[in-house]
């Protein structure tokens, strides 16, 4: 099955620079984050919670690719933005209860603003097209 693809404007040369990429990397550190939280702190509720909302933001990426227009590609670009917000609440949240050390934080904030803010860019530049 061939998507149409919408996603030419997050097109660019270098494949590690994509929204995509960086995504999909996103979601593996969160997953491990996951496993960390479950098995050494023995925290189930929070972690759930990240693990739904920062593998959720590659997962609706992937999906925009097979979007029925471009309002529908803007619109899971949109999901994705929103599900990046959640993720940095809950990224502060397990900080502030020191579930995770300043240095995780660090590391997972960095990533998830890199990751809003190539949507923000993506969804301000498309929506101005349509």
């Amino acid at each position: 099955m061939k998507c149409e693809s919408w996603s030419v404007e997050l097109d660019v040369t270098d494949e590690k620079r994509t929204v995509k990429y960086k995504s999909k990397k996103f979601a593996v550190r969160i997953v491990r984050l996951y496993q960390y939280l479950c098995d050494e702190k023995h925290e189930y509720v929070l972690s759930k919670q990240i693990l739904r909302s920062g593998t959720s933001i590659g997962a609706n990426i992937a999906e925009s690719e097979c979007a029925i227009s471009r309002r529908d590609f803007v619109a899971k670009l949109y999901i994705a933005l929103k599900e990046c917000m959640e993720t940095l609440y809950w990224l502060d949240l397990l900080r502030d209860t020191e579930y995770i050390t300043q240095e995780q934080y660090g590391s997972l904030e960095q990533d998830c603003q890199e990751l809003r803010k190539m949507l923000s860019s993506a969804t301000k530049t498309i929506n101005s097209k349509l």
